[in-house]
């Protein structure tokens, strides 16, 4: 699982993570939640469901770890999971449904400041005062949380020195 606030990396670590862990996918949450969307749109929704957060609906968590134990079973493939899970009620589920499919689960949360985080946001084209930046605050307290363990602090680190430290990690639990 490669976790942190949105723009601190995680889909593009994933990515050049993927073709150097044997037999990988990436499994990204969010696709299960724009098709939770689709399935259940709004009017539809338990009132405190109705956000613009697909992950305050209770569906989309069971449907995260239901689907990862039906693709992993069909597949037989190690996933590296990119999402950004700061609401600790949604990030204790799935993480411990992923561990109860994968014993050898890892978890990196990139962690970076806002200062960063905003400009890394801007640099990829999201919209100044959008729903990403509009979550850097609190996604950037949260991760500050020991459940979000292991920290990787990424203000100064390019992706691949991201990648270099995951990997040598993995294979220092492997070796």
């Amino acid at each position: 699982m490669i976790n942190g606030a949105f723009g601190s990396g995680k889909t593009s670590t994933a990515q050049m993570l993927q073709p150097l862990i044997a037999n990988s996918m990436i499994f990204d949450p969010e696709d299960i939640g724009l098709m939770t969307w689709k399935i259940a749109p709004k009017e539809v929704r338990h009132t405190h469901e109705q956000t613009d957060d697909f992950q305050d609906m209770e569906l989309w968590k069971t449907l995260t770890v239901n689907v990862a134990g039906e693709v992993k079973k069909k597949y037989q493939k190690h996933f590296i999971v990119p999402m950004t899970l700061y609401k600790e009620e949604n990030f204790n589920y799935i993480y411990n449904g992923f561990k109860e499919l994968d014993k050898e689960l890892y978890h990196f949360c990139l962690i970076a400041s806002e200062d960063t985080i905003y400009n890394r946001l801007v640099k990829r084209g999201d919209k100044v005062g959008g729903w990403s930046f509009q979550r850097i605050s609190t996604s950037v307290e949260a991760f500050r949380s020991e459940i979000y363990q292991e920290h990787l602090l990424t203000d100064h680190l390019k992706t691949t020195e991201i990648v270099d430290i995951i990997i040598k990690r993995l294979n220092n639990n492997y070796g």
